[in-house]
């Protein structure tokens, strides 16, 4: 395929976005299976770059290590090789998902005379703006390859090395394979890409997703002109009802705990029934601290629990910890418990543990969350077990793309009205 060329006083944004636009239009008239033989090349070469890896991967952390950087951004950054071979399977699953683009259903209004349908068509440029994490790339171009879409990626400083390599990596092995180059595209700081430019940028990019702390999202939100998917991590809610049982919560709470390196549905508030037997919350406590949370409380759980809480500063319960943290609070009833998580919560992931029905289709109606959990973990995996669907993250937005981000997220909708050509 020939490339698409520079014009005279493109910078390194707009150049890329160019090339990422020319290539939208040509992977959209591909074959899936086309598209699929660029995915597995992505995996092999992962797979054979690994060492690699892991020692750009290496600089980067000492560098980060030398610059005081968060503790949260180094879990994030730090690869092994089983975050890898997870990003592996990952990507040679989805050749063998079912092809979202091939999906027809009958329109929701038909005119008469003519046959009304809805098919699946891509959005065409989508940008990843994602801290640390260096592996997102990757996933997110698997996801983009599927879909027909190309892909523009925009990481952090911090990853610089990892980043660079993963993008070299991919692109490749798509040139490798006559794809179209600019299927990926990678803009880094260093280059003087600014997130605030190149959000702005609603001329070539159909969707941004932005993926980190809520800081850097809420930057992308307030500059971007193009449609802005926002993902969520940490900050969900858990009601702990009367009958609900304090082992059943405990093993909820540790198992959201569970993926690394993003925690995405963590379970870092916990709201108790005042019914909630002393000697369960006890035990509870104490389960949790053996396994290394810190916990904290409202002021009148802190009275009662002085040896195991510590005070929750009133800001705490909007804001998510993303570390193994976990505040309670003593709320009434289940009515307060919902307001209190529809006031607080992040909005994605909230959780109920109860032997109620009727306690459990009340929360279910009425909280105002993306995905709500009853009497199970929330804990989140981008290649569920047992499924056929991939996960990016989940976002919190109300809308089409509200929570589990997966292959439809990355589509659209075109309408086909198709009449009898029969004289």
């Amino acid at each position: 395929m020939a490339s698409t060329p520079p014009r005279d006083g493109d910078g390194p944004i707009v150049a890329a976005l160019r090339r990422a636009h020319r290539a939208s239009l040509e992977l959209e008239l591909l074959k899936g299976s086309e598209r699929h033989l660029g995915i597995e090349a992505i995996a092999d070469a992962i797979e054979e770059n690994i060492a690699a890896i892991l020692e750009a991967n290496t600089k980067d952390l000492e560098a980060s290590r030398e610059m005081a950087v968060p503790k949260l951004i180094l879990e994030w950054l730090k690869l092994t090789p089983e975050r890898l071979d997870k990003t592996i399977d990952f990507l040679r699953r989805l050749p063998k998902l079912p092809d979202p683009l091939q999906r027809i259903k009958n329109a929701t209004y038909q005119i008469s005379g003519y046959q009304t349908y809805s098919q699946r068509m891509p959005l065409g440029v989508i940008c990843l703006i994602h801290e640390a994490l260096p592996e997102l790339g990757a996933i997110a171009a698997g996801l983009s390859l599927k879909t027909a879409n190309s892909l523009v990626i925009r990481g952090c400083g911090e990853a610089s090395h990892t980043n660079h390599l993963f993008a070299n990596i991919m692109q490749t092995a798509l040139a490798d394979q006559g794809l179209p180059q600019g299927c990926v595209e990678a803009l880094s700081s260093e280059e003087g890409c600014t997130i605030q430019e190149l959000v702005g940028q609603d001329q070539y990019l159909n969707l941004i997703i932005p993926y980190g702390r809520p800081k850097m999202i809420q930057q992308v939100v307030q500059h971007a002109t193009a449609p802005v998917l926002r993902t969520t991590v940490g900050n969900c809610y858990l009601y702990l009802s009367p009958s609900g049982e304090f082992d059943l919560a405990s093993r909820v709470i540790q198992d959201s705990h569970n993926y690394e390196p993003d925690a995405v549905n963590a379970i870092e508030k916990v709201l108790v029934s005042p019914e909630q037997k002393t000697s369960h919350l006890i035990g509870l406590f104490k389960v949790l601290k053996e396994q290394g949370f810190e916990l904290r409380g409202g002021p009148d759980l802190v009275a009662e629990f002085p040896e195991h809480l510590v005070p929750a500063a009133p800001t705490e319960w909007q804001q998510a910890y993303l570390a193994k943290v976990v505040a309670f609070k003593r709320v009434p009833d289940l009515a307060a418990a919902i307001t209190e998580i529809n006031c607080n919560s992040g909005g994605h992931a909230d959780c109920i543990i109860t032997e109620s029905y009727q306690e459990s289709r009340q929360f279910a109606a009425g909280i105002d969350s993306a995905l709500v959990y009853v009497n199970a973990s929330p804990c989140f995996s981008r290649h569920p077990q047992g499924s056929d669907s991939v996960f990016l993250g989940v976002s919190n937005q109300k809308g089409n793309r509200r929570g589990l981000i997966g292959l439809e997220s990355f589509t659209t909708i075109k309408q086909v009205v198709q009449g009898d050509s029969t004289p």
